[in-house]
């Protein structure tokens, strides 16, 4: 079985789906959450498609009630292209589910009013995957583009913030025009837990980034971007200052004159190999 096949066991289906699914059935909505399982099913194989291409670490693929996850792990270290092709994979779909209903409508294997609910959802879901609210496709995209404008622990907080921003826009605009719709309160609360949750953990996030530059993992450097540091300045400090796609050379300085130079490695061997977390940029100056 190739790499593409290998998706198929990656594939889980949440528990709350099958409660959603029960209900559907009992209530006679079981064809509409059919429809959106499959829209949002080759959603997800985009996502996983294009990151098998390139060979990227899927560890799974969720389905749930609304929507889908596809679980990669990766840290931020690959090509901005690379990231780009696999965020967009997902919305892709839709493009070709919207170009694929009506020949099946003219073949005469789709009944006209299938297809306009498949339409529907199909728009609905795509438009829904672009607002840009993280882990959204639309939250992905703010935060890559911020993270080519700024070092990567910030993009990430840029990011959630942003996010948080239009989370709470969304809740204001449910509770005046919709504030009795449960599905829309259902899936803003999934929202909500899953962006507190992430912004708990952007610290565990940015070291795991560090971590595989330090072991040189899947790493890709499309420029060299030099830092300018003061000798009092942590460690901490300047790997904060790191950004994806980018070799660094710190250049080291104090009271108007140059002490001297380090490379990445040096900074990422000192902090994570030999548990140097309180040293600061003269001490490894001197040290050499």
């Amino acid at each position: 079985m190739n790499k593409y096949g290998l998706l198929l066991k990656k594939i889980q289906i949440h528990p709350l789906f099958w409660v959603v699914a029960g209900i559907a059935i009992l209530t006679g909505y079981f064809w509409q959450l059919l429809f959106l399982f499959m829209i949002v099913f080759i959603h997800e194989i985009g996502h996983a498609a294009a990151a098998a291409h390139f060979e990227w670490k899927i560890k799974r693929i969720v389905i749930l009630p609304f929507g889908g996850m596809c679980e990669v792990d990766e840290h931020g270290n690959r090509e901005i292209v690379e990231d780009l092709i696999v965020i967009c994979a997902g919305p892709v779909q839709h493009l070709i589910i919207a170009a694929l209903i009506p020949v099946l409508v003219m073949l005469s294997l789709l009944p006209a009013d299938v297809a306009t609910q498949l339409s529907l959802y199909n728009f609905m879901i795509l438009m829904f995957n672009l607002i840009p609210v993280w882990p959204l496709d639309g939250g992905k995209l703010v935060q890559l583009y911020l993270s080519t404008r700024h070092p990567y622990i910030k993009a990430c907080r840029l990011s959630l913030m942003s996010s948080f921003a239009v989370l709470i826009a969304l809740h204001a605009m449910l509770l005046l025009f919709y504030p009795l719709n449960i599905n829309i309160w259902m899936i803003l609360l999934y929202l909500d837990i899953t962006l507190w949750t992430e912004w708990k953990q952007q610290r565990y996030v940015f070291i795991r980034f560090l971590l595989e530059r330090h072991y040189g993992k899947n790493i890709t450097f499309s420029q060299l971007h030099p830092i300018d540091a003061k000798g009092e300045e942590y460690l901490h400090e300047v790997l904060e200052k790191f950004k994806r796609g980018c070799k660094h050379l710190i250049y080291v300085g104090e009271n108007n004159r140059n002490l001297g130079k380090l490379d990445e490695n040096e900074i990422l061997h000192a902090y994570f190999t030999e548990k140097r977390v309180s040293a600061k940029l003269k001490d490894l100056v001197y040290d050499d």
